[in-house]
C-alpha cells in the first residue's frame, strides 16, 4: 500500500466522519461516539492536530490529538486518538505510521507528552506506558499510558476535552 500522511483539509470532515465510525463500527470498547468525537473537537477549536492518510485521493486514516488537563497544572499535555484506519486495511502499516507522524509533529509543536486509552501491548511499540502518577477514572488503569515528550512527569489525574463528555 503506498498512502501519504497530510494535515487535515477543508474537506475532509465527511471523508473523516466515514472512516472513523467504520473503524470502531465492531470494536467491544466503543460505543459508537467517535465520529462526533472528532466533530466535536474540530467545533470546539480543541483539535490542536489532525492528520490523514490518503492512498490515490482516498483517506484510508486518520488520527487526532486534542489538549488534556492535568491536576497539577502541567501545560502542554495532549490526548492522543481516536486513530481511525478502515478495517479492510489493517495491518498495513497506516495506523502505525499515522501515531509516528502524530508523535513527532506534536514533539515539534512543543508538546511535553501524550496520553491516550488504549491497548498496552500495541501502544508500548511507540513508548508509551502506564504510569500510576497520571491517573484517568474508569476504565483499568493500565490502559491510561503516557508519553514523556520533554520536561518531568506531571502527576495527578487527566482530564479530556469536554468533545469526550
Amino acid at each position: 500500500m503506498n498512502f501519504s500522511i497530510r494535515v487535515e483539509q477543508p474537506g475532509d470532515e465527511a471523508s473523516i466522519y466515514t472512516l472513523t465510525a467504520a473503524a470502531f463500527a465492531d470494536v467491544i470498547h466503543s460505543d459508537g461516539s467517535e465520529p462526533q468525537i472528532v466533530d466535536r473537537l474540530r467545533r470546539d477549536g480543541d483539535l490542536a492536530l489532525s492528520l490523514v492518510a490518503e492512498d490515490s485521493g482516498r483517506i484510508v486514516g486518520h488520527i487526532a490529538f486534542s489538549p488534556v488537563a492535568i491536576e497539577d497544572g502541567a501545560l502542554d499535555w495532549f490526548g492522543l486518538g481516536p486513530v481511525s484506519v478502515w478495517p479492510e486495511l489493517h495491518g498495513q502499516g497506516v495506523g502505525s505510521a499515522l501515531i509516528r507522524r502524530g508523535i513527532a509533529d506534536m514533539k515539534a509543536r512543543g508538546a511535553n507528552g501524550i496520553v491516550l486509552l488504549g491497548s498496552p501491548e500495541y501502544y508500548a511499540r511507540f513508548g508509551f506506558r502506564h504510569d500510576p502518577q497520571l491517573t484517568y477514572p474508569g476504565p483499568p488503569a493500565e490502559y491510561f499510558q503516557c508519553l514523556l515528550l520533554s520536561g518531568n512527569l506531571p502527576s495527578g489525574q487527566v482530564g479530556y476535552a469536554p468533545a469526550f463528555g
